[in-house]
């Protein structure tokens, strides 16, 4: 048995965890936030205990796989609506540099254009200086999807190590052709 499964989801005060069939609704001082769960699991809400319980009808190869699945989406709605995602970005490079105009965020990363990434209403999207950005937001996926997106607009290059990337993120340097000789 999935050992992820069945350890039940916590409900930390602030959030109001509540199930209509399949539908999932958390709510938090940070936002709203919905999910439709498989039919293959069974997801049950403890108000006594404030505890989310996942189980499983079978064992099935794919019940099984969504049974740990399941609760672990569960927990990141509950932690995204109190605490909150937050992903921090670098960009590196002489004349890089990142701003936000309106609901626009504007890379200027070594290409003849800028590159110009609406921001999603669900997330707020800062940048403390000209070198650094923060997408903060309740929902998980769609922090870490904004901001690969932003990273994919110009990966960090193995030479200079010039490029959008994580902060904290190591950059492997090649040495380059003369390093040969």
């Amino acid at each position: 048995m999935s050992r992820v499964g069945r350890k039940p989801v916590t409900i930390v005060p602030g959030a109001k965890v509540s199930l209509q069939g399949n539908t999932i609704n958390v709510e938090g001082s940070l936002g709203k936030l919905s999910w439709e769960h498989r039919p293959e699991v069974k997801v049950t809400v403890d108000a006594e205990k404030n505890e989310v319980l996942v189980e499983r009808f079978d064992d099935e190869r794919e019940s099984r796989a969504l049974h740990g699945l399941t609760r672990s989406l569960i927990e990141n709605m509950i932690q995204g609506v109190t605490k909150g995602f937050e992903k921090r970005l670098e960009v590196v490079g002489v004349g890089y540099l990142a701003a936000i105009k309106g609901d626009v965020l504007q890379l200027r990363v070594g290409y003849a254009n800028e590159i110009h990434k609406k921001i999603p209403a669900a997330l707020k999207v800062t940048c403390p200086d000209q070198t650094h950005v923060v997408v903060q937001g309740c929902d998980k996926q769609l922090v870490g999807q904004f901001a690969a997106e932003v990273r994919a607009a110009r990966k960090p290059e193995p030479y200079k190590g010039k490029g959008v990337r994580y902060q904290g993120e190591q950059v492997k340097i090649k040495p380059g052709k003369s390093a040969t000789k």
